[in-house]
């Protein structure tokens, strides 16, 4: 699991709800993986749909974290827009 990379008490106030928001993402990625890792582990195919299906919640929260992410930063938004342009090119 990650870990904060840094203190929040330290962040200003201009600042502290898209960090907020990144360190929420981080937790909502940390727990997809964990969720997937152990439903590719189990042969209980009952455990193995639960944990899928809270995985896919977890994709969920992590794009509502995300949403309001690129509303209250906008550079995010362009960069994030940039990066899947990259992607497009490099992999038609």
């Amino acid at each position: 699991m990650s870990s904060t990379p840094l203190d929040l008490g330290k962040v200003g106030k201009d600042a502290i709800d898209k960090e907020i928001l990144r360190v929420a993402m981080i937790a909502e990625l940390d727990a997809i993986n964990l969720y997937e890792q152990l439903a590719a582990m189990t042969q209980n195919k009952d455990l193995k749909a639960v944990l899928t299906d809270i995985a896919k919640e977890e994709k969920t929260h992590a794009g509502e974290f995300q949403a309001l992410l690129l509303k209250l930063d906008p550079e995010q938004e362009k960069e994030l827009t940039a990066g899947k342009k990259e992607v497009e090119e490099l992999t038609e």
